[in-house]
């Protein structure tokens, strides 16, 4: 079994899109497929010890989900994980957002995954540098940095791969990454 667990919820394709991108760095023994939360078990979320975990914004800074309009996402996806104890796990956020639209909520979702996880146990690393981005607030801004890596694909689709690659690099010495 791979020993990275990659889960993301997404609204348009774009999470997915990334969590595709990250995982083609990297071979099947390393990281497992990317699975929507919305689509995966609570034993197959709870069978990794380490864990990348991606999410878009929606509404006011919200998780994708729980909407008559999309299908279930990130907010059904905590429910259903309301039990499980992530002591001992290490956990790795990206995000996306659109920092022109949305400059008053950029990003804001993954203080969602952030919250959620930190509760339950898990040990969060891969913060993310505020510089480089324009936006008004974020939610997902804790003590001057980000909480994981902020992308927006909308605006600066140019610098994707060189944040995701400089972020991997970051996270490689915990999850045992080749630099």
């Amino acid at each position: 079994m791979a020993k990275i667990g990659m889960f993301f919820g997404t609204t348009s394709g774009s999470t997915r899109k990334v969590a595709k991108m990250i995982k083609k760095r990297f071979d099947d023994e390393l990281m497992a497929a990317p699975l929507n939360i919305n689509r995966t078990s609570v034993e197959d979320f709870s069978s990794y010890s380490l864990l990348i975990l991606g999410t878009s914004t929606v509404g006011t800074g919200q998780l994708p989900g729980v909407s008559a309009d999309s299908e279930p996402s990130w907010e059904e996806g905590l429910q259903k994980l309301a039990d499980v104890d992530l002591t001992g796990k290490t956990v790795a956020i990206f995000g996306l957002g659109d920092q022109s639209r949305y400059p008053e909520q950029f990003v804001s979702g993954m203080r969602g995954l952030y919250d959620f996880v930190v509760a339950k146990g898990a040990n969060v690393v891969g913060g993310w540098p505020t510089e480089g981005y324009e936006f008004i607030a974020s939610k997902s801004v804790v003590d001057g940095q980000f909480v994981g890596l902020a992308l927006d694909l909308s605006n600066q689709s140019g610098l994707t791969d060189s944040r995701l690659d400089a972020w991997l690099k970051q996270i490689a010495p915990v999850f045992g990454l080749p630099v």
